[in-house]
């Protein structure tokens, strides 16, 4: 097992991304924090790990406040006495351009993706300085690297989260912790779903995604998983800073 006797933290750990790299983790030996805001479907992803004699617990997080990520690494910590995985993956996805979204709406992403990755960095860090080391994945996107149509709030956020994991990356490489970012293309998860719904013609907008990604389909939140797994693990030991893609072939160029 890669992550015996390990302990993560997983936000929007949930669902989609979040809810398959917790199972993951979870078979590979990991104590896995569960945390997000879906306190029922949160609490589903604990009771699948338990099912199959891995260790679990969910606490009820919203990454953009900072009392709540406080009391989810001191409730980490209380149970545990570690935490060596960080997985910042919590995030909101709204279409819109700058004249279309709401000031409500920028907020809310930039607080979600953006600052929550800042605030559970901030709280856990210290935890990982004093037990020497540790290891955080943020949950990026392609469009931390290019921008798309329609995509201004998310574009904005996921080019911080890359910003912030290379910046934290130099700034505690010397002290053991890792910091990486995976970029995915487009996934099946219920965001993606939601996305897609309200496109005009939701069927139309699917194909085009499809058409971009060299492979010729979307991803699956397994297939992000296993390399948040990579990531989180000593497989990976001498990468940090890094952007690694999982996008299908998109950012290679579109067909």
């Amino acid at each position: 097992m890669k992550l015996q006797g390990k302990v993560a933290i997983v936000t929007g750990g949930n669902s989609g991304i979040g809810r398959a790299t917790s199972l993951l983790f979870a078979r590979e030996g990991a104590k896995v924090v569960v945390a997000a805001r879906d306190a029922s479907k949160g609490e589903e992803v604990v009771q699948q790990i338990k099912r199959v004699s891995g260790e679990a617990v969910f606490v009820k997080t919203d990454v953009s406040k900072s009392e709540d990520v406080k009391r989810l690494v001191e409730r980490t910590v209380s149970l545990y006495g570690r935490v060596d995985i960080l997985f910042n993956n919590a995030a909101l996805s709204p279409v819109g351009n700058v004249l279309t979204t709401s000031e409500e709406e920028w907020r809310a992403v930039i607080d979600t993706n953006v600052n929550g990755a800042f605030l559970c960095t901030r709280y856990v860090l210290p935890h990982m300085l004093k037990q020497g080391g540790g290891a955080i994945v943020n949950t990026g996107s392609i469009n931390s690297l290019m921008a798309m149509k329609d995509e201004a709030a998310y574009d904005t956020s996921k080019g911080g989260v890359l910003m912030l994991t290379r910046a934290t990356a130099m700034d505690f490489a010397k002290d053991g912790v890792r910091v990486n970012c995976i970029c995915p293309g487009a996934i099946e998860t219920p965001m993606l779903r939601d996305i897609l719904d309200k496109a005009p013609n939701p069927e139309e907008a699917e194909a085009d995604l499809i058409r971009k990604h060299a492979l010729g389909r979307v991803g699956t939140p397994e297939e992000v998983a296993r390399v948040a797994l990579f990531l989180a693990s000593d497989d990976s030991s001498f990468i940090t800073g890094a952007a690694i893609a999982v996008d299908g072939g998109m950012l290679a160029g579109w067909p």
